[in-house]
């Protein structure tokens, strides 16, 4: 096992976390064949009866929310994944991940790495994560590391180990995590993989909160759950060609759904001020 391997480093997309890395430049990894599963949510396919998952620390307290809100800079804007995820780009960004990623986000990708648990500020869910941000801030937070505000982590500036293909390749097998494309490789560094039914659950409980702490009426918690359930399909399904951060992607897939004719545009706002009053309140990010 390589050295670098034994030291908490982590792609972090974003990320958020990372883990610190050697000088050296590491060789290059074995092509690995990731595991093809049926999208998250199906009976064959759930992630819960596979592995048990761990809830994503995206709570209260994380941080996270200003480094996902984080402007992208000038250089890196408005860049496009020029990599198609096909299954040899999958191939590639799966040895990658397992190799340099894993250790500190986790086998699936939900930042719950053995390397990753004494960090501060902790590694991000990946999996879930990248779904929600643009290609230009994933390669932004990939390429540059942490070691700047507002993310101070120990993430490597990954661009002095990875050329610009493996840190595509890489966005492309943790979205493929997320959207249950693939499922975790079999080098077993631990972790659990991305449970569409926990987020769900975990979304009714945060709505719950807000009508416990007169937040939001029972109407508003109902749509904010059943909204943020088209948002996770569709995010499961299909990625926006936005760039930038959560904000700009969020409105970019309401957008879409009000296209595509599965909610109003009174829902959608009704979402969004839902959703920015229980970011205020901090119980969600």
């Amino acid at each position: 096992m390589m050295r670098l391997s034994l030291i908490p480093l982590l792609f972090a997309v974003f990320l958020l976390a990372g883990c610190a890395a050697e000088t050296a430049v590491p060789e290059q990894p074995q092509t690995a064949e990731p595991q093809s599963e049926t999208a998250p949510g199906s009976e064959a396919a759930s992630p819960e009866a596979q592995s048990g998952a761990a809830p994503m620390r995206m709570g209260p307290g994380s941080g996270m929310m200003a480094r996902h809100h984080a402007q992208v800079p000038q250089e890196y804007a408005g860049l496009q994944n020029p990599v198609t995820a096909d299954e040899e780009s999958l191939a590639r960004g799966a040895a990658i991940y397992q190799q340099y990623c894993a250790t500190c986000h986790g086998d699936g990708g939900m930042g719950d790495g053995p390397a990753g648990q004494q960090l501060d500020p902790q590694p991000a869910p990946v999996a879930h994560t990248s779904r929600m941000l643009g290609d230009d801030y994933l390669f932004w937070r990939i390429s540059e590391g942490g070691a700047h505000e507002p993310f101070s982590s120990a993430m490597p500036r990954w661009q002095d180990v990875l050329d610009d293909g493996d840190r595509w390749d890489v966005i492309n097998y943790v979205r493929a995590l997320g959207s249950g494309q693939v499922m975790p490789g079999p080098n077993a560094a631990g972790g659990a993989a991305f449970d569409a039914r926990a987020e769900a659950e975990r979304h009714q409980q945060i709505a719950d909160e807000g009508v416990a702490r007169g937040l939001l009426s029972q109407e508003e918690a109902a749509i904010f759950v059943a909204v943020h359930a088209n948002l996770d399909r569709l995010m499961a399904e299909t990625m926006p060609d936005t760039a930038g951060g959560m904000d700009d992607m969020q409105q970019a897939m309401l957008t879409l759904l009000i296209d595509q004719g599965t909610i109003s545009q009174e829902k959608a706002d009704l979402f969004s001020a839902a959703h920015e009053k229980l970011l205020a309140a901090g119980l969600m990010e």
